[in-house]
């Protein structure tokens, strides 16, 4: 997986580059596709892959300038893979955007009730099918309805579990404006 997230993003990147970037952020909703790996490779190996989408909830905070806050609802399904053994995630929580209007980079961050179909990975065990993932991220929206992203996320089980190590990942995304 690492080595095809790479070269979406060397596609991306060259794509990004021969687009203007006219367009509106917050908008109504996204739909796209997260692949992460393993923010500490040392320790341990894990890689994640989902589709996920937003929604734009009603609450909205604006400031002068055009800056704003924009909350959503961020949810999400794919496979989390670590020492051979797979398993289903899916998550789903709020979401909080800061960006200022026509400028297409914004900061999210969020926390998301998080399911895990087993909670071990080989000598790897998160304590609970239940964990917390909280994340923080920079987007960037060009060409009208694409954006990419990257986030920086962390999931653990909130000390709900007799072991609670704990995953962090970077994650790139890639994602369709609706």
């Amino acid at each position: 997986m690492t080595r095809s997230v790479l070269n979406l993003w060397a596609g991306l990147a060259f794509l990004v580059l021969a687009t203007g970037s006219e367009a509106e952020t917050f908008s109504l909703a996204t739909a796209g596709l997260r692949g992460a790996m393993c923010a500490n490779p040392k320790s341990q190996t894990f890689e994640q892959a989902e589709i996920f989408g937003t929604f734009n909830l009603p609450w909205r905070w604006n400031w002068g300038s055009g800056w704003r806050v924009q909350t959503r609802l961020d949810a999400a399904v794919g496979a989390l893979h670590g020492h051979s053994d797979d398993a289903f995630i899916g998550s789903a929580g709020p979401d909080f955007v800061l960006g200022r209007e026509r400028v297409p980079l914004y900061l999210e961050f969020g926390v998301s009730p998080t399911l895990l179909s087993h909670n071990e990975f080989g000598t790897m065990d998160f304590g609970t099918p239940l964990q917390f993932t909280t994340h923080v991220g920079l987007n960037w929206e060009f060409g009208g309805h694409f954006g990419v992203g990257y986030r920086y996320q962390h999931m653990s089980n909130a000390g709900l579990g007799s072991h609670n190590p704990g995953l962090n990942l970077h994650g790139l995304m890639v994602y369709w404006r609706i």
